[in-house]
């Protein structure tokens, strides 16, 4: 994997810095770099994608363009054997989702892009597809980079504008569609798309495509979490008072006193920064329902932690795992939906930024009992594991 230095030229991004591409291209226009991983080869086969669709605990679809009535079909997996046995020889694909939570050469896959932070980074969904092979064209509300893995694809974009779907349809595919650029992908080969830029990839030949995107809640998932919490946490007992009523001129009328209170009683609700951030932080760290496992027994305490490390043994974070921080003060650590107190930045940081720790890195911090019983904690979680 590429160097990710954010001031220098970086092959993934085609010779631009971090900050030049964010600067030019990022939200803001699509990007074609060739030779992005320079003999680069897909850690995945084929038939292991189809493996990994056969999983209850992974999700996967397949895709298949029937040219009949309707024009496309869409099945969720888990997959049987035969459900691959009996597709056709071209124009279907099957899509793999969060194959990072499940092979760490998939998750390796993500570093070459942590100069945007880790709660924007969302999943690698990888497909396969047979020659003709698509999911028609659509758009996208993420940001997303197209890494290709195995064979050709044709990806062509247009330019984005409303979007009228084909009705009656389970995938959102595009009714209208006129490209105005188009590219064939060979394998090291990578396209970035912004959010909403209409796309529509073909497969040349049996190819494989590895999909890093990345999550931005909406508005309303915001202000519905948000709320949520407020509500989940309010005085039950709290109810509006007006001791200071006065006789009503006109009884249909609402006193614009009576309007400054009530927007003040929801003003206040909303005035405390610091519960705003945690929850903020808790929320873009939970993983999927889907993703996060429970410990099988409880995990190590603080002092098997220290021997472990002494014994030159590393953590690790584990594939599925959140990872954030917001410095305060006091400085929190966010993972997997839990707020956590932690001793500074510079440790909170270690802690996120690092993709292995052992006892050199973490010696610092470790002479203050709270890191041993933090990392105790985190291990308990399955947020990291010793390795």
């Amino acid at each position: 994997m590429p160097d990710t230095t954010v001031n220098g030229p970086l092959t993934h991004l085609g010779g631009l810095s971090a900050g030049e591409f964010l600067a030019e291209y990022w939200q803001k226009r699509p990007l074609l770099i060739r030779g992005a991983f320079p003999g680069w080869q897909s850690p995945l086969e084929p038939e292991e994608l189809a493996g990994l669709a056969l999983e209850p605990d992974v999700q996967s679809r397949i895709v298949r363009e029937t040219g009949s009535r309707p024009p496309w079909e869409l099945r969720h997996g888990p997959f049987a054997e035969r459900d691959f046995t009996s597709l056709p020889a071209t124009r279907w694909t099957v899509l793999v989702q969060g194959v990072n939570h499940h092979l760490p050469e998939v998750a390796a896959l993500l570093d070459p892009f942590r100069f945007i932070p880790n709660w924007r980074l969302d999943d690698v969904m990888v497909s396969y597809a047979a020659p003709g092979g698509s999911v028609g064209p659509h758009t996208d509300s993420y940001d997303v980079f197209l890494l290709q893995g195995l064979g050709r694809r044709r990806w062509a974009i247009a330019e984005p504008g409303p979007a009228r779907l084909i009705p009656d349809l389970e995938l959102q595919v595009l009714a209208d569609f006129t490209p105005t650029q188009e590219w064939v992908l060979e394998p090291g080969d990578m396209l970035y798309l912004p959010p909403n830029v209409p796309h529509h990839g073909v497969a040349e030949d049996a190819c494989m495509t590895y999909s890093v995107g990345f999550r931005a809640p909406t508005d309303q998932e915001l202000m519905a979490g948000v709320f949520g919490e407020i509500i989940a946490h309010a005085d039950p007992a709290a109810r509006y008072g007006d001791p200071d009523l006065a006789p009503a001129a006109s009884p249909g009328r609402i006193d614009p006193a009576v309007l400054a209170r009530a927007r003040a009683m929801l003003r206040a609700t909303l005035a405390d920064d610091r519960a705003l951030d945690d929850w903020f932080g808790r929320h873009v760290t939970t993983p999927g329902a889907d993703l996060a496992p429970d410990p099988d027994e409880p995990g190590p305490d603080a002092a098997a932690i220290r021997a472990h490390l002494d014994a030159g043994g590393v953590l690790e974070r584990s594939g599925w795992s959140r990872w954030a921080y917001a410095e305060g003060p006091p400085c929190r650590l966010f993972v997997n939906g839990a707020a956590i107190p932690v001793d500074g930045p510079r440790l909170a940081a270690l802690l996120c930024d690092g993709a292995a720790l052992d006892g050199a890195a973490l010696a610092p911090f470790l002479r203050r009992p709270a890191t041993a019983a933090l990392l105790a904690t985190l291990t308990g979680m399955g947020a990291l594991e010793p390795a």
